[in-house]
């Protein structure tokens, strides 16, 4: 990727400018949340996309707005405890 006038990006600032692009140490549960908070921002922002979905929810448009402004705050629920080898270790033992 490059600027509009052509110099290269580094990675590191390609990260601190698009927060969602992630990286390997990312878990699934991080990926996830980024790309809900991106739609929703998608569509508080797209002032046409909100309204029909406000039309098909029967409420206002104020109303739709404020409600995907609120699911920003947790898209996903809770934040999962443990990691993956915790519950593969936690499966391992219940089956015995």
């Amino acid at each position: 990727m490059s600027t509009p006038g052509g110099a290269p990006i580094h990675k590191d600032q390609l990260k601190a400018r698009y927060i969602g692009t992630g990286d390997a140490d990312m878990t699934k549960y991080e990926w996830v949340t980024n790309m809900h908070r991106d739609t929703l921002a998608s569509h508080v922002g797209h002032y046409d996309q909100m309204s029909f979905y406000a039309v098909a929810q029967n409420e206002s448009a104020g109303r739709a707005r404020k409600d995907f402004l609120e699911r920003m705050l947790m898209p996903c629920g809770r934040v999962p405890v443990g990691g993956k080898e915790d519950g593969y270790e936690k499966l391992l033992s219940d089956s015995s």
